[in-house]
């Protein structure tokens, strides 16, 4: 009988206040419009409405990724070697994952490293894996790449490494910095690791637009949460009720973007950055954008970052792409 999945602490890496923090500042006080970056939408509470929404029935994203790799994992897994570490950057519950992972340690032993800045869905994760034979969970509670570099300095015994970069998260950087990310991650990996990433692909602007401004409200939970975390965190005084969720659609730069309106004029004060911004009615808050791609440019992004790329596969019912890459 193989061992159950053990789990080993990682490391928790909190974000410094003056790396935390300033791009909050620079956002809402600098020049411009006002903007909010879209890590922090991930709280406990975040956390939780973003595994929600990937539920939700206008929300095919996560379907779709999570079809590719569940029909495509035999073909996958042929393609990694073995034994493998496997880290996932933004693993939220790892649901998606898990199939891929039960198919590598079937092989060989293999160590999961989800990074998560969410400490409550790397224990959801953790949880989830429980049962797996011969899987060792190692949580990192860190961003992206402060995560992936710890995980690094530990150690990795020889073991090549597969980092899973799935749900087009991708998408939320501004183009070129989604390349720029690539690069360094590039520069954290040796020849022959591999990346396995997802991509939303440009589809109907009418039905991305529902994906991201659902029937139910759950959405917009998720959008206004970003004030309340400022509330509790930054002791902020935003409204949440003078505020509306807005999703739109920019088709010049092939992007989903979120907003939060302002339903009047009014003076928010954060006194941990010893700061107040003022909104006029209509004002927006940009909180996040998406961006879609079409399905040959995840792999010239990736050889512009020193990757090449090894297979791809498409789902026919959301356009959304799983692209393997190995680094040059």
């Amino acid at each position: 009988m193989s061992p159950p999945t053990a789990v080993r602490p990682g490391a928790t890496i909190p974000l410094p206040v003056a790396d935390g923090w300033e791009d909050v500042r620079e956002g809402l006080a600098g020049a411009g419009p006002k903007r909010l970056p879209a890590r922090l939408f991930y709280d406990e509470l975040g956390s939780i409405l973003f595994e929600a929404i990937t539920r939700l029935p206008e929300y095919g994203l996560a379907r779709a990724d999570e079809r590719i790799l569940r029909r495509q994992v035999g073909a996958i897994a042929a393609l990694v070697p073995a034994p493998v570490i496997v880290a996932e950057l933004g693993s939220g519950s790892g649901r998606k994952s898990r199939c891929l992972l039960e198919a590598l340690a079937a092989r060989a032993p293999v160590t999961y490293a989800p990074i998560d800045v969410s400490a409550e869905a790397l224990a959801r994760c953790a949880a989830g894996m429980a049962g797996l034979p011969r899987l060792t969970v190692e949580p990192f509670q860190a961003d992206f790449l402060a995560g992936l570099r710890e995980m690094i300095r530990r150690g990795r015994d020889g073991r090549p490494l597969l980092v899973l970069f799935l749900g087009s998260t991708i998408g939320n950087f501004e183009r070129p910095a989604d390349t720029a990310f690539l690069r360094s991650l590039r520069r954290l990996l040796g020849p022959g690791d591999r990346l396995l990433l997802g991509t939303d692909l440009v589809q109907s602007p009418e039905r991305l637009l529902a994906a991201y401004d659902d029937a139910l409200g759950v959405t917009a939970a998720f959008n206004l949460n970003l004030l309340v975390r400022l509330n509790r965190e930054l002791g902020a005084d935003f409204d949440t009720a003078a505020f509306r969720h807005l999703a739109v659609w920019n088709r010049e730069r092939q992007r989903i973007e979120m907003h939060l309106v302002a339903r009047r004029a009014q003076r928010v004060t954060l006194r941990r950055l010893g700061i107040q911004v003022s909104f006029a009615e209509g004002e927006r808050l940009w909180t996040e954008s998406s961006n879609k791609y079409a399905p040959g440019e995840p792999a010239r992004m990736a050889q512009r970052a020193g990757f090449e790329p090894a297979a791809q596969w498409i789902d026919e019912e959301w356009p959304c792409a799983e692209t393997l890459l190995v680094a040059r």
